[in-house]
């Protein structure tokens, strides 16, 4: 193996959930009378941490406003959340990678609490060696997330590789010394995500699986 440690985003990556955040975020601000940020912009913002995803996807929205924003869009994403599932394919690709001997992990923009009940919603749990959330470390784009991971799992840059759908993700990777690839089926558009030259950019779940089987 080239790579001992696979580190996956959550949201897009693995789990079918980009346009329900995009549609959650929009009838948050629909609720409160704010402007509704078109599907491009509120898509950017996924994987980022609160602030940068509120100053982003609200210009000028007072910070004193964050919380009942916040509010809302949990109110619309929960209501949602028991129809997510993931990827057709993820779960097998998963498990394949773990049979073979790699270490698994996830770096996501979500909280603790909304990680945990994705993994057990999806009873992905027996998969990941460990995680990092954006509610117990610096978001990204900031490179911690990957410091933290490496350094839990003992595993070094050169053998860490990062698998996303946002150019939060690859930019985050590339700050922490670490190959990435990217897939075009989530949050990003592609021409975005191969403009930070990636590894590779797969389009749909078998294609990242097979890449990731002669790659990685």
């Amino acid at each position: 193996m080239r790579y001992d440690l696979l580190v996956f985003d959550w949201d897009g990556t693995l789990m079918d959930s980009a346009a329900t955040i995009v549609a959650s975020i929009q009838a948050a601000c629909r609720d409160l009378g704010l402007p509704v940020p078109e599907q491009a912009r509120a898509s950017h913002v996924i994987g980022l941490g609160l602030h940068d995803a509120l100053a982003y996807a609200i210009p000028g929205l007072p910070v004193s406003d964050y919380g009942r924003i916040v509010e809302r869009y949990r109110q619309h994403f929960l209501a949602r959340d028991p129809g997510l599932r993931l990827f057709p394919g993820a779960r097998k690709m998963l498990a394949a990678l773990k049979e073979r001997g790699h270490l698994l992990a996830v770096a996501t923009g979500k909280s603790q609490v909304g990680l945990s009940r994705a993994l057990d919603t999806t009873a992905s749990q027996v998969f990941f060696s460990a995680s990092r959330c954006a509610d117990r470390c610096a978001p990204k784009p900031a490179p911690e997330m990957l410091y933290e991971l490496m350094d839990e799992l003992g595993v070094d840059r050169a053998r860490t590789l990062m698998i996303g759908d946002t150019v939060h993700d690859l930019q985050m990777a590339a700050h922490a010394g670490v190959g990435a690839v990217a897939v075009s089926y989530g949050a990003h558009p592609k021409r975005d995500l191969v403009a930070l030259r990636p590894l590779a950019c797969a389009e749909n779940i078998d294609e990242l699986g097979q890449w990731l089987e002669q790659n990685a």
